[in-house]
């Protein structure tokens, strides 16, 4: 199974990162949408599951969990936006994998329990000088494979 792991977009949906995410098996979006289109273009590709983030503010939003689990092929994804919101909205401890974003900076470490912690970094508009990057992990076998994708 392939996990197409996506966030900051703030309503840009980069030619670059819907290409790189064609033949994801599911598609992961940990917040600052920006626009419901967004969630339409890439549900074109495989199924969505998002969480709001903190622009995640219109009334479209509203239907966004804060925070969202996904098992997929045996493994629990944890999703939340902004990994500071932890403290009040903890990841049970079956986790397996944490998704965030928030920070914009791309990152994927493993803790010495063997939790994944990946943030896909920003798929949408440029900030910070950071590159613009997108996550995926490969799950065969129950065996997690991360990689972080720079796009630009």
């Amino acid at each position: 199974m392939i996990v197409g792991i996506i966030a900051d977009t703030h309503g840009l949906l980069r030619v670059e990162a819907f290409e790189a995410l064609r033949g994801s098996n599911v598609i992961l979006h940990a917040g600052d949408v920006g626009t419901p289109e967004i969630l339409e273009r890439l549900s074109s590709i495989a199924p969505v599951t998002a969480v709001r983030g903190n622009i995640d503010v219109k009334p479209w939003a509203t239907v966004l969990p804060v925070t969202q689990i996904a098992n997929l092929e045996g493994v629990r994804f944890y999703m939340i936006h902004n990994r500071g919101d932890l403290s009040r909205y903890p990841p049970p401890a079956e986790s397996r994998v944490i998704v965030f974003g928030h920070s914009h900076k791309a990152a994927s470490e493993w803790t010495t329990e063997g939790v994944l912690w990946l943030n896909p970094g920003s798929a949408g508009p440029r900030r910070f000088r950071l590159p613009v990057t997108l996550g995926r992990i490969t799950i065969e076998d129950g065996i997690i494979q991360p990689e972080i994708v720079t796009l630009l």
